[in-house]
């Protein structure tokens, strides 16, 4: 990926993308369907061109998508009466995503979730990380891939592929990286996302995708009636810095138990000390999928849209974040505050803090190598 093929494919994409776009306006620059503005997202941020990407397939779903921090911006699914919604949260502009620091719909690397005291040992070796959350090292340190420029090498009207080279020892990470996101949208109204990495010294790699998920396209709603399925008899706990404690519990009995579709409100008003570590939840589940993409790992209902999200992954394990910092201090699009608990993560990965747990699957990635994730997001309706 090359940044005179990433300044070429963005120009043309902003006359091609913006070309077949019809219908709204805003002083006579067409927007996409979710109102977003593609010229607010031209920029440039350390030296790289940043731009809006919009994806569509035959079902009229459209995906926003910006390569600063690989971003799905806005997500366009129908409900049940047809009606068209966004069902991710997300800022109008590419300065609000560079002046309020956030993971929104941001392609995590180089390693998504917590390393324990930022600190890792890997063939004798010990690297230390930034320290920028409880003093643990999360999603990548405070300047991890969602804040960083991707180069595009590939769009068309339904997939995009971004590429990001890491230099070794950026953010204290061992190893020069070369990674790509690649996301296509479907005609099942799927988002499709293939995750590679190869690296030219031994390294840890843990990519994921960030998306604050609000079924009911609205945000001004909670997400306390949404129906909760995780395909997993066990998860990790964690202690009161959100480190996992490297046990493996059943959640059975416990507010952890969404084995089958549970209203996430109930479980989260019930008094549990993991539900006080995590002020709420934050935690990963072990995956009884065991790697196998033709499973649900897991699913989320908005039973006031009718809109259905699926998950599908061939990673171990997947961490279900509820919004829990959202505080109604940030405005997002269309001028809506989002307030306590206006989304759902659903953040597919290897097992937090996996580099200091070698009974845990491994994120090693060695050279000669690729490291493969593959996640999808399936909408559906529920009538």
């Amino acid at each position: 990926c090359t940044y005179e093929k990433t300044l070429i494919l963005s120009m043309l994409s902003v006359f091609l993308l913006v070309a077949c776009m019809g219908g709204k306006q805003e002083n006579s620059v067409e927007l996409t369907e979710s109102g977003l503005n593609p010229q607010k997202f031209v920029t440039d941020v350390d030296g790289k061109k940043t731009g809006l990407y919009i994806l569509r397939n035959k079902n009229n779903m459209e995906v926003c998508v910006t390569n600063f921090g690989g971003r799905i911006v806005s997500i366009m699914a129908p409900d049940r009466n047809g009606t068209m919604r966004d069902v991710v949260l997300g800022f109008d502009s590419i300065q609000d995503y560079i002046k309020y620091p956030s993971d929104y719909g941001a392609s995590i690397g180089r390693y998504a979730n917590r390393i324990a005291h930022g600190r890792f040992s890997l063939d004798g070796v010990t690297y230390q990380l930034p320290q920028n959350n409880y003093g643990h090292c999360l999603h990548g340190g405070p300047k991890g891939f969602q804040y960083v420029v991707y180069d595009v090498a590939h769009v068309d009207s339904s997939e995009i592929k971004l590429c990001y080279h890491a230099k070794d020892m950026e953010q204290g990470f061992p190893g020069n990286l070369d990674c790509s996101v690649t996301m296509k949208l479907t005609d099942d109204n799927s988002i499709d996302i293939r995750y590679e990495a190869q690296t030219d010294k031994p390294t840890i790699v843990n990519m994921t995708n960030h998306s604050y998920f609000n079924l009911d396209g609205d945000p001004n709603r909670n997400n306390s009636e949404y129906l909760l399925m995780v395909n997993a008899s066990n998860y990790t706990p964690i202690d009161s810095t959100f480190m996992t404690t490297g046990e493996i519990l059943p959640v059975e009995g416990t507010p952890m138990d969404f084995r089958q579709p549970t209203v996430l409100g109930e479980q989260l008003s019930k008094d549990s000390e993991q539900l006080k570590n995590g002020h709420g939840i934050d935690h990963n589940w072990v995956l009884d999928t065991k790697g196998d993409i033709n499973q649900v790992c897991a699913s989320l209902e908005s039973l006031y849209s009718g809109i259905k999200l699926e998950v599908y992954t061939d990673e171990p394990g997947i961490q279900v974040y509820t919004g829990n910092i959202l505080d109604g201090t940030q405005t997002g699009k269309k001028h809506i505050t989002y307030n306590f608990r206006a989304s759902v993560c659903l953040e597919t990965q290897k097992y937090p803090d996996t580099p200091n747990k070698p009974q845990w699957p491994s994120c090693v990635l060695r050279p000669g190598e690729k490291y493969m994730s593959h996640t999808i997001f399936k909408f559906t309706v529920d009538k």
